[in-house]
């Protein structure tokens, strides 16, 4: 059985396609929920690039601000998916520019 090692060099490719991939997505789209699924994406990307050097690096504190990162996006989720249902709910065609409804 033949395994193929991958190189750190893929890792940082990948992430940085998804990185890209995300900062497209919330530049272009204006729907709140696609960026925010964008903004989630480059995240990931980021957690990915932490993981990659921790490895080459053979130390833990990488994946140790992976762990504070996922946390701080969990929390994210639970913020940015209330507001951002609070104005769907009022308006079903809002865009990210209709922010403004929440005031008053």
């Amino acid at each position: 059985m033949i395994v193929a090692a991958v190189s750190s060099g893929w890792y940082l490719s990948l992430a940085a396609v998804l990185f890209s991939l995300g900062a497209v997505g919330v530049m272009i789209r204006r729907n709140p929920l696609v960026m925010f699924m964008c903004v989630e994406l480059m995240l990931n990307a980021v957690n990915l690039t932490f993981v990659t050097f921790a490895r080459e690096l053979d130390d833990v504190g990488g994946q140790v601000v992976v762990f504070f990162v996922l946390v701080v996006a969990a929390a994210e989720v639970v913020v940015g998916l209330g507001i951002i249902v609070s104005i769907l709910r009022r308006r079903p065609a809002a865009t990210a520019d209709d922010a403004s409804l929440l005031r008053g």
